[in-house]
């Protein structure tokens, strides 16, 4: 079975100026891998004839779907219909069912129609009408030497409606479409390199149909598995008995899988064992609590958080000793663990987690450097501690604190409750 490859294509001066960001790509690409078409590339052209023209024709060399958003508004610096017009060598015509769809539109709003709105309804004769049930500005689907295009609105929520309705029904009926299978494996507290070193002999021995990809984040290494055939259960047991084989030399690391996040993977190991949670965060200012609440039912294992940003709330609030603050200082090991003793009591809570460190950009000496942070974690019969050296980025430093808290926490749960 032959890979169908399609190429995307948005067009508009304001993608180029980033005034506006092109969502619509991303999705487009998503959608496009579900049902086994593979995305070849993404071009971003602006309001420029001869522009558009080349990506057009450059396109229609390597690509078996070209879908293009954007530059079908009603103004002369939308150029996208009358060069698609150009570019098939045919002449743009009134079609009367797209006339009476924008003067419906128009009408159902209570708006007045202008000629310029009256002027969507005109389309290249060479096109398929395609009807754009929620704006003004048709869809047109264009056949030519086996290759396939659609021309849809850059506004993202049109643009949604005519992929769902028209573009994803079609394509299976006009390719032979192979099934693409993906798993991801999350992992978090191992950078790529050092994993990629654990499982390059399991990495080398994937059979041919199944691919690996490493996608490193702030603080996070994903491994997707891809596995490419046309029974869909086969990959997928394929697959999963790749990843029963790998895991033992990664288990410690994995936290999740596919759209698990590491906070949604810590409420689940809270939720399930009955056990609960507070914060102490001073150089983290609360982040690590955003992430906690993002998910939907912490409440039932999330206690509440401080975040004692100066010395005298450490002492006043957590109980953060005056001679530890003194002689070591609020950055140090044993403030981040009296911290975490702190709010744990402070809450009565089954786990204690704090964090203490200079975030930047500013404050930091020789002794301690801007990325210096401490982190710990409390609980029954264990005390942890890790020291970090991060970056010099202030708002890095405070993702990675929060990423290396939670996963803190989890390593800690894990080695505390077998």
């Amino acid at each position: 079975m032959q890979l169908v490859k399609a190429e995307i294509i948005a067009i508009g001066d304001e993608l180029l100026y980033g005034q506006i960001m092109d969502t619509n790509s991303h999705w487009i690409s998503q959608e496009l891998d579900l049902i086994g078409v593979k995305v070849v590339r993404k071009t971003t052209v602006g309001d420029n004839r001869n522009d558009i023209l080349s990506a057009f024709a450059e396109a229609e060399q390597r690509a078996d779907i070209i879908l293009i958003t954007g530059g079908l508004g009603p103004t002369q610096d939308d150029l996208t219909k009358p060069l698609l017009a150009e570019y098939f060598g045919c002449e743009i015509v009134e079609v009367p069912e797209a006339v009476e769809a924008v003067t419906s539109f128009f009408k159902r709003r209570g708006r007045e129609m202008t000629q310029l709105n009256i002027l969507q309804g005109h389309l290249p004769a060479c096109c398929t009408y395609v009807p754009n049930e929620v704006g003004t500005a048709p869809g047109m689907w264009f056949e030519k030497n086996g290759t396939y295009w659609m021309s849809m609105p850059g506004v993202p929520h049109e643009m949604k409606k005519l992929m769902r309705d028209f573009v994803l029904p079609k394509l299976p009926q006009v390719f032979e479409l192979p099934i693409i299978y993906h798993k991801m494996i999350k992992t978090a507290g191992i950078g790529e390199s050092w994993l990629a070193d654990l499982i390059k002999d399991w990495e080398n021995n994937l059979p041919e149909h199944i691919r690996l990809a490493y996608l490193p984040s702030l603080g996070h290494v994903k491994l997707r598995l891809t596995a490419f055939g046309t029974d869909q259960q086969k990959l997928a047991d394929e697959v999963e008995n790749q990843i029963t084989s790998v895991l033992p030399l990664i288990d410690k690391f994995v936290y999740g899988y596919d759209e698990e996040t590491l906070e949604s993977a810590i409420g689940k190991l809270l939720k399930n064992a009955g056990k609960s949670l507070a914060l102490a965060e001073s150089c983290s200012g609360g982040y690590v609590s955003h992430l906690v609440t993002t998910v939907p039912g912490s409440s039932a294992y999330f206690q509440g958080s401080v975040v004692p940003y100066h010395n005298q709330f450490k002492e006043n609030i957590l109980g953060v000793k005056a001679e530890t603050l003194q002689s070591v200082g609020a950055v140090s090991e044993e403030t981040a663990k009296e911290m975490a003793l702190g709010v744990r009591r402070l809450f009565g809570s089954d786990f204690g987690l704090a964090s203490t460190g200079i975030a930047g950009p500013d404050g930091g000496s020789e002794e301690k450097p801007v990325g210096t942070v401490w982190i710990a974690c409390a609980g029954e019969g264990f005390l942890e501690a890790r020291k970090l050296q991060l970056t010099q980025d202030r708002m890095l430093n405070i993702q990675l604190t929060g990423v290396s808290v939670l996963n803190l926490l989890r390593n800690c749960f894990n080695q505390n409750n077998k």
